[in-house]
């Protein structure tokens, strides 16, 4: 164990190491004349010299350890002192304005940053509570947050993770946005709550620009998707109608012509046979394109007939194997038209993907309409989409589609389940939601 730093300096002293051998020495001499019985009176004048001496040695002793504790006592305030400054130069250095205040809220530091952020010295507000930041209307509701953040003993948080917060400057009362974190601190019986906050000023514009722009640029692709649509109507319209027509003349000319005939050339008859082969196709096929660019019957019988045709329909083409379910039934006025060709356009761009992307043998299409909002769901057993399908600059169906679901108010998802494969969902509220 090491000596104590008292006790090695003790013994570097001449004059303290002389003064304890005199004290030694009167020791000895009391012992050698009370042994011979000795009272010589040079014994008494040893004694009382010795006595003397002794105390003048421990009052200088004394002496020098309390200048030595002194010294010590000053050097740890000065190691002290510079410590507290080098914090304080830290804290005046950050680019972030710091705040700390006690329990009664008064401000008892106030670094640079925070003086440049709200524009007044620390001169003016040590002392002073932390409302004179505070808009008018979130003084009481910031209050109470502060006493629940103390109770919860948390250390530190980030303030206003939803909301953006808002401080006023001091100089004209101006309001800007801040993003803060709080701690909090005990020592002995006082608590103090440190802020760390910044102006997030040229932020916010810039965010607010962004949102802005992506909120054009929404409803610029909302109404390029609605006229493309008229315009597949009006295509669609014009294939059904005319050429339809068209083709409807075309087949009773061809049939008159066949009556005419008879059986006299086997080759005129087999030429009119392959003619009306062919013009069979071609109505088909127009029905087809048609009905591809805009589904009458979603005009004319709403969302779930046809679905369920087009779901069908695909059945056929593709060779996959499709369960249809209708959870619910609704009556076609309850659509309004963008909601009712939203979805349809979604069950259409699914079964596409499913076509020519999955590689599935078996699809489930699921349809639920309820007072409130219609619900979709596609499901295949293919060999499901992966994070970068869904981020490739080039996937626009998936994109458009979720633009669609979007702009009306809905909810567009695409997952994996769990049994493999890709799940599209969709959720469509059909009544305007109430704005928070």
């Amino acid at each position: 164990m090491s000596k104590p730093a008292s006790v090695s300096r003790f013994w570097t002293k001449p004059w303290l190491v002389v003064a304890a051998a005199v004290v030694v020495a009167g020791i000895v001499l009391n012992l050698v004349a009370a042994r011979s019985g000795d009272s010589a009176p040079w014994v008494l004048g040893v004694n009382l010299a010795v006595a003397m001496l002794g105390l003048g040695a421990g009052i200088l002793a004394i002496a020098r350890l309390v200048s030595a504790n002194q010294a010590e006592t000053s050097r740890i305030r000065d190691a002290l002192d510079a410590t507290q400054a080098r914090l304080a130069a830290i804290v005046d250095s950050a680019m972030d304005a710091i705040v700390t205040v006690d329990a009664e809220q008064r401000i008892i530091l106030f670094n640079r940053a925070a003086e440049q952020v709200f524009r007044c010295s620390r001169q003016e507000v040590l002392g002073t509570t932390l409302d004179r930041f505070l808009p008018m209307r979130f003084r009481a509701a910031h209050h109470g947050h502060i006493a629940h953040f103390g109770r919860t003993g948390v250390t530190s948080r980030r303030m206003g993770d939803v909301t953006t917060l808002w401080a006023v400057r001091a100089d004209n009362g101006e309001e800007f946005p801040i993003e803060a974190s709080i701690s909090q601190a005990t020592e002995g019986e006082h608590r103090y709550y440190t802020v760390i906050l910044r102006d997030i000023t040229v932020r916010k514009q810039y965010e607010d620009e962004l949102k802005k722009r992506q909120m054009e640029l929404s409803h610029l692709s909302a109404q390029v998707l609605e006229a493309r649509e008229e315009e597949k109507t009006r295509i669609a319209r014009e294939l059904h109608d005319e050429l339809g027509q068209l083709l409807t003349a075309l087949k009773m000319d061809l049939g008159w012509i066949r009556e005419r005939i008879g059986t006299g050339d086997p080759d005129l008859v087999a030429k009119s046979q392959k003619m009306q082969s062919t013009l069979d196709e071609t109505v088909s096929s127009v029905r087809r394109i048609a009905a591809d660019l805009r589904p009458l019957m979603l005009d004319d019988l709403g969302l779930p007939d046809a679905a369920a045709w087009l779901v069908e329909d695909f059945e056929k083409r593709s060779g996959i194997q499709c369960q249809w379910r209708l959870a619910n039934g609704a009556e076609v006025d309850e659509f309004e038209g963008n909601i009712a060709n939203a979805v349809y356009r979604a069950l259409q761009e699914s079964l596409t993907n499913i076509a020519r992307h999955a590689g599935a043998k078996h699809a489930w299409v699921m349809l639920q309409i309820g007072a409130d909002a219609l619900k979709l769901e596609i499901e295949d057993d293919g060999r499901g989409v992966s994070a970068d399908d869904l981020a490739k600059t080039h996937s626009l169906g998936l994109k458009g589609m979720r633009e669609r679901i979007h702009h009306i108010g809905g909810v567009l998802d695409i997952s994996n389940p769990p049994r493999g494969g890709t799940r599209v969902s969709l959720r469509v509220p059909l009544r305007p939601q109430p704005t928070s």
